[in-house]
């Protein structure tokens, strides 16, 4: 198991929010946490720790002054670390080779490519044409309805019409070199992880997956340890010490295999 960073964007300054509470109309969010620091302080610390595959999420909607302005701490990120930081928010195959050029490892795509509901692979396809299956991160972020997990979209406000499933994740995983998977209906509130899907992602071991969302505790991240048998790493905001929780960047450091 590997501790994957963040660098969450919203209103061109880094924080963490409860992910359920973002909205685009006025571009609010319930907080947790504003910092004081831009996104190259944290890229710095990462990249001193020689921690690689962190995610830069840039949170508000593209085409709007808001992400112009999480693209300019974005750009200053990627500058601190080239190819130690991923990217997600507003990426198409328009401009992912864009993201690559200026410094990110990886793009990071969920609404092009679930596109009304659905996945469409002609889209998936042109990503792959764009910037190559070893530079994308497919981000499959989900909520629960109706008792099962369904693959949310544009900053986790939209249902798709794709459950997260065993047999999804093994036909995705000849298309990206990683995923990324926020547990949303958890995301920001340090109160548990969701140990269903901890479990299904455990069952893909294709590719690296990241799980994010609920990480509360160092206990937490032994239940990720022992439901994602060592295989699912892991990502902590809201909890950790750097953004005004709790558990010690450094001690959560030494739990993790790498």
């Amino acid at each position: 198991m590997q501790f994957r960073p963040c660098i969450d964007i919203h209103n061109g300054k880094v924080k963490q929010i409860v992910g359920g509470s973002l909205k685009d109309a006025g571009n609010s969010a319930l907080e947790n946490y504003v910092s004081e620091q831009d996104a190259a302080f944290y890229a710095h610390l990462y990249r001193k720790s020689n921690i690689k595959g962190g995610h830069i999420i840039l949170l508000n909607k593209a085409g709007t002054p808001e992400y112009d302005a999480d693209m300019e701490q974005a750009g200053l990120a990627l500058s601190e670390y080239p190819q130690g930081l991923q990217i997600g928010g507003g990426v198409n195959a328009d401009n992912a080779k864009r993201f690559i050029e200026i410094g990110a490892s990886h793009v990071i795509v969920t609404s092009y490519v679930f596109c009304d509901g659905k996945i469409d692979y002609n889209r998936l396809d042109k990503l792959l044409e764009a910037v190559g299956r070893k530079h994308l991160v497919l981000d499959l972020s989900c909520r629960k309805k109706d008792g099962q997990y369904y693959i949310v979209t544009d900053r986790w406000q939209k249902f798709t019409d794709e459950p997260l499933s065993e047999e999804l994740l093994g036909k995705l995983a000849s298309y990206a070199d990683e995923f990324l998977v926020h547990a949303v209906d958890v995301e920001g509130k340090a109160s548990g992880v969701e140990e269903e899907l901890v479990s299904l992602l455990a069952s893909c071991v294709d590719i690296p997956i990241t799980y994010a969302g609920g990480v509360g505790s160092y206990e937490d991240i032994e239940v990720i340890r022992r439901l994602g048998k060592g295989l699912v790493n892991v990502t902590i905001g809201s909890a950790l010490d750097l953004f005004g929780g709790s558990l010690k960047y450094d001690k959560v450091l030494s739990m993790m295999d790498i």
